[in-house]
């Protein structure tokens, strides 16, 4: 096994080829198929791919400076973790979401967030706020030293524990089974909102919600979900998305005319 040093040199070296590597450290990797698979799931949640765009294996083999057949099992990992597709003749993309699916998955956060803070209150169980707090240290930590790609995922687990305030567990499993298609609407988010927030106003956010929701006032806990900003993405980057329908075309529309101008 190649010690772990060298991955650390090979990731210096090709850092500088921006597009997959970031010039934040990676888990120290095993192999080098697992360098692979977290570079890439890094960038694909730091929105520097969009849904259903082509990966390329030999752009991907020179920019992580490796050769097909790592680069291939970490795509074949990718792939059970529904991050990424196999597509018959044309290769790995991103997984594709479309319009539709955009208007699916988060009308279906939405109800799922509201019933879980209705159940909620009014009293809330400290070990599971506990589980909330400890989400947000987390976040601050990657605010200092970590990529978006990383405060995606650990964005998911803030409101993953959200959720779980209700103590409802068929609630918690059907929102963990979006995770990553949550995760993926959360990286075109943070992409659209790069220009407003840094890291640091992403946590600022977050931490809001949570002294609202500590304060137990369900009319203030619903106008702060209405606000927190993760439907930014819908104003600018899901028109990059194909396969609108009639209903999300309605949705959107009335979304869009309620945002304040």
């Amino acid at each position: 096994m190649i010690h772990v040093t060298v991955f650390t040199l090979l990731y210096t070296k090709h850092c500088v080829r921006r597009r997959i590597i970031s010039t934040a450290p990676l888990t120290a990797p095993t192999s080098l198929a697992t360098y692979a698979r977290q570079a890439i799931e890094r960038a694909i949640l730091s929105g520097d791919y969009l849904p259903g765009e082509r990966l390329i294996e030999e752009r991907l083999c020179d920019e992580l400076g490796i050769s097909r057949p790592p680069l291939r099992e970490a795509l074949k990992e990718l792939a059970h973790t529904g991050i990424v597709e196999h597509v018959p003749r044309k290769g790995v993309r991103v997984m594709s979401i479309t319009q539709h699916d955009v208007f699916e998955i988060a009308t279906l956060r939405r109800e799922l967030e509201r019933m879980a803070m209705q159940l909620m209150l009014p009293q809330l169980d400290e070990a599971r706020v506990q589980r909330c707090r400890d989400a947000l240290v987390a976040m601050e930590a990657i605010a200092e030293n970590g990529t978006e790609g990383e405060m995606v995922s650990a964005g998911f687990e803030f409101h993953f524990a959200v959720v779980g305030l209700a103590g409802h567990t068929r609630i918690e499993s059907t929102y963990r089974a979006m995770a990553m298609q949550l995760q993926l609407c959360m990286a075109l988010n943070n992409k659209a909102r790069r220009q407003v927030e840094d890291l640091a106003g992403n946590v600022a956010r977050h931490t809001r919600m949570l002294d609202v929701i500590l304060r137990g006032d369900a009319e203030e806990i619903e106008a702060e979900f209405d606000s927190h900003g993760n439907l930014s993405f819908l104003v600018e980057v899901v028109d990059q998305l194909g396969g609108s329908t009639a209903e999300s075309t309605h949705w959107l529309e009335q979304l869009r005319a309620s945002l304040p101008k």
